[in-house]
């Protein structure tokens, strides 16, 4: 519309200007939403680049044939009085900003397109690290079962009066595997009272021969962890680290809550039956809440073992968010 002046030698008047800029609006959205909802889909789905420009262009080249003939008879009126639009530079120059506008929406589909499929990507990755942490978790139960059931057959073979206190505790230690661990975090102290639990079964299991210490420092009120971590190391302690003839045995615990880092390490005694890998380095209790960690505390925790003749120590860091 700015070329009609120049060729007229005269003013446009506004009815001829917008008559003028509707037909290359109206044009140029047909040809963008048409190759947007149509010709695109099918490439996307195809990949066939040869079979799109084949599909694209042949419409494209009859609606452009239309408009340029719409707008000689609608500004013109087949008078040949304004050249340019019977010049090639017209049709070229048309084509192209229709082009141009073409080439932007489909920019936009492809965008729309890169955002789904990056969502989708990271909803199926998040689905999937959340079944492994459910297997990895569900590894454990079987696992404590197995530990707390040889407790409770000692404790019944050997008929002492406190069978029915550890069915107790046992109980509600399940109650609270099976009920408040299936969330992704729970509170600190619901973690800390599972693990008192723990060690009230041990206690009376070994009799409180065996010096048994857990501590805790700071303010655990209101913070959440991934449940189950925790558990793993202190039952390795005492599978580990006490024997029941061993009067020299202990078993230390301690976390700690300094602003935001949760401190957890646990220590105990070594006897002369224990070897390396049944001390936890390998087994698969530790790859397993290695792994977990792994997947809860990406970067934002560090674990250290460390051995020595007489002492076995695992201390953790978590970076609570």
């Amino acid at each position: 519309m700015y070329q009609i002046t120049s060729y007229r030698k005269r003013e446009i008047d506004i009815t001829e200007v917008v008559l003028h800029a509707t037909m290359n609006g109206v044009f140029n959205m047909i040809v963008a939403y048409m190759n947007y909802f149509i010709f695109l889909p099918r490439f996307l789905e195809k990949k066939k680049i040869g079979q799109y420009l084949l599909e694209f262009s042949i419409p494209f080249a009859i609606l452009m044939f239309f408009r340029v003939h719409l707008q000689r008879y609608v500004i013109d009126g087949y008078t040949h009085q304004v050249h340019f639009f019977y010049t090639t530079t017209f049709i070229v120059q048309a084509a192209a900003t229709s082009l141009f506008i073409v080439i932007f929406v489909a920019m936009l589909r492809f965008a729309k397109e890169w955002f789904e499929f990056e969502a989708k990507k990271k909803e199926v990755e998040n689905e999937r690290l959340q079944a492994e942490l459910n297997f990895l978790k569900a590894q454990i139960n079987p696992h404590f079962l197995f530990n707390t059931l040889n407790n409770l057959y000692y404790l019944a073979y050997s008929q002492s009066p406190n069978t029915t206190e550890v069915i107790a505790k046992l109980s509600q230690m399940m109650r609270y595997m099976i009920y408040d661990t299936n969330h992704p975090k729970v509170l600190l102290s619901k973690e800390i009272e599972y693990m008192q639990n723990y060690i009230s079964l041990e206690r009376l299991r070994l009799s409180n021969q065996i010096p048994i210490e857990f501590t805790i420092q700071g303010n655990v009120q209101d913070i959440r962890i991934t449940p189950l971590i925790f558990i793993t190391f202190l039952e390795n302690a005492f599978k580990h680290g006490v024997s029941g003839n061993n009067t020299e045995a202990w078993v230390k615990a301690n976390i700690v809550i300094q602003g935001n880092t949760c401190t957890y390490k646990v220590e105990n005694s070594k006897h002369n039956t224990v070897k390396t890998d049944a001390a936890g380095k390998s087994g698969i209790g530790l790859q397993n809440v290695q792994r977990r960690l792994a997947l809860s505390y990406p970067e934002r925790h560090t674990l250290t073992i460390q051995e020595t003749p007489e002492r076995y120590s695992v201390e953790l860091k978590l970076v609570l968010s």
